[in-house]
């Protein structure tokens, strides 16, 4: 077992094309088609896998859609521990518009998961031995899932001596939050629904993730804020990253993208500066690639020795 495991319980297979002009009514004729596999945890494993890293995904799979999400794993090189459920894996579905460039993203409800089926998740990443030393945990919460699912796997995780890692929103975010986790990444909206605050710049979310940390439930916050750049705060030190100029064809995956290299970065042994520096500069990469690609490598690399960072 690799020293860094995701966990996605509710994950998804991406399908993306692009139309001239959406219009209502008439058939709209795709141009192209592409099917990638799709939940947070998901693609933060992918990441890591294409930047040379070594990661296992563990997610639930049901029905056709089920396979297929297995399928597609496979053949990018990640490993899988799958858990079956009685429902269908759903589909998730984003069109780029030709005529304007825009991108319409269309999230499909994911299957009701019974208690057993849920607890089983939680059931394999208590079996793994050896432990990894991050667990990395992203994504929503399927229908049936109780919202302090991710604040019990931060409690196992620590039990065991390992780093949680969160990427999620809303009131599982909350809960994980309250119980302890190691390394967040929220952006801006999830950060706002977190604190109940309404900062106006950039300096004023920096504050707001300082505070948060202060409070000693979470070691370190990497907040993305879109076109205000990015910011990584611990109690001891703080890194801002202005946004790197590049033309965005997708804002689909850039997220993932970034955590994905931060977590590749810290589990390879590199300081918080270096794996901050990486985690833009992927965050940057995914958004020059159509669809759900992600970043790629080469992309990647190029783009690092772009980012500035300020200590503030």
């Amino acid at each position: 077992m690799t020293e860094i495991v995701t966990v996605t319980p509710n994950p998804a297979v991406d399908l993306s094309t692009t139309v001239e002009k959406i219009v209502p009514v008439l058939k709209l004729r795709g141009t192209s088609q592409r099917r990638d596999p799709g939940g947070g945890g998901i693609n933060v494993a992918r990441v890591i896998t294409r930047l040379g890293g070594n990661a296992s995904a563990i997610y639930p799979v049901g029905g056709a859609t089920g396979a297929m999400l297995r399928k597609l794993l496979d053949q990018e090189g990640v490993a899988s521990h799958t858990f079956s459920i009685a429902g269908e894996t759903r589909e998730d579905f984003f069109v780029n518009e030709i005529s304007t460039g825009q991108p319409y993203r269309f999230i499909l409800p994911g299957p009701q998961l019974g208690e057993f089926e849920w607890k089983e998740c939680l059931k394999l990443v208590s079996e793994i031995e050896p432990f990894p030393r991050f667990v990395v945990a992203s994504g929503s919460l399927p229908g049936g899932v109780p919202d302090d699912f991710y604040a019990r796997l931060a409690r196992m995780t620590k039990q065991h001596g390992a780093r949680m890692v969160l990427d999620t929103s809303g009131q599982a975010l909350a809960a994980a939050v309250a119980e302890g986790v190691d390394l967040i990444k929220p952006n801006l909206r999830e950060m706002r629904e977190l604190t109940d605050s309404e900062p106006s710049d950039a300096t004023e979310w920096e504050a707001t993730a300082r505070s948060l940390v202060h409070h000693g439930k979470v070691a370190v916050i990497a907040l993305t804020m879109g076109h205000l750049g990015a910011v990584l705060v611990t109690p001891d030190q703080v890194l801002r990253a202005e946004p790197l100029p590049v033309t965005p064809v997708s804002a689909v995956g850039a997220g993932d993208s970034f955590l994905g290299a931060l977590i590749w970065r810290l589990a390879s042994g590199a300081d918080l500066e270096n794996s901050f520096r990486h985690a833009v500069a992927a965050g940057a990469a995914a958004l020059l690639n159509p669809g759900t690609e992600l970043c790629r490598p080469d992309d990647v690399k190029c783009l690092a020795d772009d980012v500035v960072l300020r200590s503030a």
